[in-house]
C-alpha cells in the first residue's frame, strides 16, 4: 500500500516537515531491513532527495567507521525513492540489476546522499525507451558526502525499469 502512494506522499514531503517524517518513517515500515540504519529523510523537492545515515553503533563497521554496505544501502534507497516517486508504482516495477561503489574517504560522521533527476531525463532515458522496448536500465550515480563536504563515496546503482505488463513470473 505504501509503495502504491508514495508518489503522493512524496509530494506532500516537498512542502510539510511532517509529512518528511511520514516519509522517513514509511521507508523504515515498508522495508524493515533499512529500519536499523536510521535513516532521515533531510530534503525532499520534486527533483531531488537526500537522506542521512547516521553515525551510530549499529552502522559502524570494524574500525568503527561508517560500514560500507550501509553505505551503499543509503545509495541504492536515496536513488530509488527519488525513481518511484517519480514513475507510477501501479504502470512500472523498478529491480536492483547492481550495485557498484566507489570509496574515497573513510566516514567518521554522519552520512549525505543526494540524489537529483529532471522530467527531460526521465522522459529520455526511461519513458521514451520504454515505447520501443520491454524494459531499461538506468545507471543513476548518488554522491554521498559527512557534514563536512568531504566525497566520502560515489553509488552507481544500476535499476531496471519495466511496465508490469511486461513482467514475467512464469517461465
Amino acid at each position: 500500500m505504501f509503495f502504491k502512494d508514495l508518489p503522493t506522499l512524496y509530494k506532500k514531503a516537498c512542502h510539510s516537515a511532517f509529512y518528511r517524517k511520514a516519509l522517513g518513517w514509511g521507508l523504515g515500515w515498508m522495508v524493515p531491513f533499512n529500519r536499523a540504519h536510521g535513516f532521515q529523510v533531510i530534503q525532499v523537492s520534486e527533483n531531488s532527495l537526500s537522506l542521512s545515515l547516521p553515525y551510530k553503533r549499529g552502522n559502524l563497521n570494524h574500525i568503527q567507521g561508517l560500514h560500507a554496505c550501509a553505505l551503499a544501502t543509503l545509495a541504492e534507497l536515496c536513488s530509488g525513492v527519488l525513481l518511484l516517486s517519480k514513475l507510477d508504482p501501479a504502470r512500472y516495477r523498478i529491480i536492483l540489476k547492481s550495485l557498484h561503489m566507489d570509496y574515497f574517504y573513510q566516514a567518521k560522521e554522519s552520512a549525505f546522499a543526494t540524489f537529483s533527476l529532471s522530467d527531460d531525463w526521465m522522459k529520455s532515458e526511461i519513458f521514451m525507451p520504454l515505447e520501443n522496448t520491454d524494459s531499461v536500465l538506468i545507471k543513476p550515480e548518488v554522491i554521498i558526502k559527512d557534514k563536512e563536504g568531504r566525497h566520502l563515496c560515489t553509488g552507481t546503482v544500476e535499476w531496471q525499469i519495466k511496465s508490469w505488463q511486461k513482467v514475467k513470473t512464469k517461465s
